[in-house]
């Protein structure tokens, strides 16, 4: 898939990814715009996200140009283009697409088959960043729109720690950082460093922490009360579930939070065995093998929903003699 040659003759190109956006999610989005404004000049590109954390609205270059609201005067794009999500669950953009005279849709979820009247979805690729890096001509790829991906990559593949890291992961993160940004910086700041509050959150959570399956699954919950009691927003949770799948002995962890809707937040990790994926799929999520999540609506039963999701990691770890 060539993007440029997808788009040819159009005026107007909105793009979107998914509810409470990630670094992959913004990075790859963002990046594209970028991308499309130098490869084609006159062309109108619209980004609309969720507001992002800090560490990624200081770090990639355009994200003061999201539009948070998903309010627009274009009433019908020439094309939206979905990255790193399907068109379920990209908020008060789902309309735009809907509408769109072309929709496409670019993703590394397992758990996707494909919303766009063209789609590029490839489940063994490290990030939506990387495969926006895959459509595009290079030719056209600055600086800025180089840091855009480079930053989604750093995000998803856990700082080039996951499985899903390949030799063509690396050589695309090692093609990125001749553009002459801050990598260094980067990683720092949009994967290591935290605010005490979320210092804070962190140790609650682990405090909190249950072992269970003999060790080999943590599970945390963190309630409102308790988020606010510590002055922190929902955002402030991120990567609680990365710290806690890092216990030794651990194949797998579940962190669940409250919104402030009621909703359940669940997320899931894995090191090797249990498919996360598989288990959030159930639930109406999904995600990767090895990093995956879904949602228990208000009124449902937040523990129930936990002891179900501990009886399946079980019986994939006993399955394989774990």
């Amino acid at each position: 898939m060539r993007i440029l040659e997808e788009l040819e003759g159009c005026r107007t190109v909105g793009i979107s990814g998914h509810e409470n956006p990630d670094g992959d999610c913004a990075g790859s989005c963002i990046g594209l715009m970028l991308f499309l404004e130098k490869a084609m000049p006159g062309l109108r590109v619209d980004v609309f996200l969720e507001s992002l954390p800090d560490e990624l609205a200081r770090n990639i270059p355009g994200a003061d140009r999201v539009i948070t609201d998903f309010r627009t005067d274009v009433d019908r794009y020439d094309a939206f283009v979905v990255l790193d999500s399907a068109k379920d669950r990209i908020a008060g953009a789902e309309a735009f697409f809907d509408r769109a005279e072309k929709t496409i849709n670019i993703d590394h979820h397992v758990s996707n088959p494909g919303c766009g009247a063209v789609n590029y979805v490839d489940g063994k690729a490290s990030s939506a960043s990387e495969l926006v890096y895959e459509v595009i001509d290079h030719e056209y790829l600055e600086r800025d729109a180089a840091q855009a991906l480079y930053v989604g990559m750093v995000t998803d593949t856990g700082c080039f720690r996951f499985s899903s890291t390949s030799k063509k992961t690396m050589e695309i993160a090692g093609d990125l950082i001749t553009y002459g940004f801050d990598f260094p910086a980067i990683v720092r700041e949009v994967y290591f460093e935290k605010t005490f509050v979320q210092q804070k959150m962190l140790g609650r959570a682990l405090l909190g922490s249950k072992s269970c399956l003999g060790g080999r699954c943590i599970v945390s919950c963190m309630d409102q009360a308790s988020i606010r009691s510590l002055g922190g927003v929902g955002k402030d949770v991120e990567g609680i579930v990365s710290a806690l799948v890092s216990t030794t002995g651990a194949d797998c962890a579940v962190f669940a939070h409250e919104k402030a809707n009621g909703d359940w937040r669940v997320s899931m990790r894995s090191n090797s065995i249990v498919d996360v994926a598989s288990i959030a799929e159930t639930f109406g999520g999904g995600g990767h093998f090895h990093a995956s999540g879904c949602t228990i609506r208000k009124g449902e039963s937040i523990d129930a929903a936990l002891r179900k999701m501990l009886d399946m990691a079980s019986g994939q770890l006993n399955a394989a003699g774990r």
